[in-house]
């Protein structure tokens, strides 16, 4: 489904509204792989820039809100380390979650496998 700005959207709706598993592939280049409620990213993905910085963790209404890690282009995650609580797409606290960093990419994992069977 093409939203009418020009983002692209595969995966399950509730109610009308992107809900459950999904991708979204933005007009800039930007992705998004995993849980959605009422059309915002909400609970565990991974979300990549166009520029291939990329952020594996927790969402809430479609910030990055929760534990996470940031990953940049080059493949590091920065020095010190961008890991740990997030709010507001800010790191707050840096915390070690290797847990919740393979629970967003497997998540990410079944929302891509998903969309690819429709």
């Amino acid at each position: 489904m093409t939203l009418p700005d020009s983002t692209r959207y595969q995966g399950t709706f509730h109610n009308g509204l992107c809900s459950g598993l999904g991708v979204m592939y933005f007009p800039d280049g930007a992705k998004y792989e995993g849980e959605l409620m009422q059309g915002w990213f909400h609970g565990h993905g991974v979300f990549w820039r166009a520029d291939g910085m990329k952020f594996e963790g927790e969402f809430r209404g479609g910030r990055i809100w929760g534990l996470g890690m940031v990953t940049f282009n080059d493949g590091s995650h920065g020095f010190p380390r961008n890991e740990g609580f997030f709010q507001d797409c800010r790191l707050i606290r840096k915390k070690r979650c290797p847990e919740v960093v393979q629970k967003a990419q497997k998540v990410a994992l079944l929302a891509r496998a998903q969309s690819e069977e429709k």
